[in-house]
């Protein structure tokens, strides 16, 4: 069913006045956090917040796509968590592969393209093989980029580029003169994907936990107290209107942005203006 079809008209006009501001993030990421805080305030095993935090995943997911975001990733299992409980970890594995099999025809019908991210090797068997399904069935889809950050770790994702560099140089693949900032993005396993522009945190806390640490160098912070299992569209759209009234400097200063916009220039034809008039004293 097409997310649109059963959306209130209520949500439509929210999301409207918020798509009319221009400015919604191309790339959203989210460290969805909390679930088993969310359950333990409530007396509950942790599994109980795990499972209630898909329903916030399906509501992040449509609504994103609703308004527009082009690339949503969400990190959803770290390689550090392979140190929690087995049976917790089990249940992930179990709630994960569900999660695929109930969902995928949904976001295939909403045109939406899942992706993944991670040592997914390290995954088990039966979950690698819905998941590698689910990423077929998808694979030609032109909607929402969904990215399943699964046994994830950006210093993990880091060294093994470099590995793989080093490799290719010593095969005389690459010289050492080729590499700068976007060579060696190319070996990210995010190279496909544009640099997200936000970054949602739920929970509370106050750190990255590892994730994106290359990609998310200059974007844009958005820390919630709200608990993963109660962040809903409404939470979204807050996070997105915080966004919208940011000015990203990337490193220059709030006149050379504004010079570029009323000049309609771009950031390398500001520099070369002040190169030619530094080169010309």
């Amino acid at each position: 069913m097409a997310w649109s079809t059963i959306q209130l008209e209520e949500d439509k006009q929210y999301q409207k006045s918020i798509i009319e501001v221009n400015k919604i993030p191309k790339h959203i990421a989210i460290i969805m956090d909390g679930n088993g805080r969310w359950a333990k305030n409530r007396s509950l095993p942790r599994v109980v917040g795990h499972k209630n935090g898909l329903d916030s995943v399906r509501d992040i997911v449509e609504s994103s796509d609703q308004v527009g975001v082009k690339y949503l990733t969400l990190y959803a299992f770290s390689i550090e968590n392979w140190k929690r409980p087995n049976l917790e970890v089990t249940f992930l594995m179990k709630l994960l592969r569900q999660y695929l099999e109930n969902e995928i025809e949904e976001l295939h019908k909403n045109n939406v393209r899942l992706n993944t991210i991670g040592k997914i090797s390290s995954l088990p068997k039966n979950v690698r093989s819905v998941l590698n399904s689910c990423m077929e069935k998808t694979k030609d889809n032109t909607g929402m980029v969904l990215t399943l950050a699964l046994s994830y770790s950006g210093r993990w994702d880091i060294v093994r580029s470099v590995q793989m560099i080093v490799s290719d140089v010593r095969r005389g693949k690459v010289s050492p003169e080729d590499i700068n900032e976007e060579f060696f993005s190319s070996y990210l396993q995010t190279n496909s994907l544009p640099n997200p522009d936000l970054l949602i945190r739920t929970s509370g806390e106050m750190r990255l936990s590892n994730f994106l640490l290359w990609e998310l160098a200059y974007s844009e912070l958005y820390v919630t107290d709200s608990l993963w299992p109660d962040f809903r569209r409404n939470d979204l759209y807050k996070a997105i209107e915080s966004f919208s009234k940011r000015e990203r400097r990337f490193g220059m200063t709030s006149e050379q942005i504004t010079d570029n916009t009323d000049q309609n220039k771009d950031t390398k034809g500001y520099i070369q203006r002040v190169l030619d008039a530094f080169n010309s004293r």
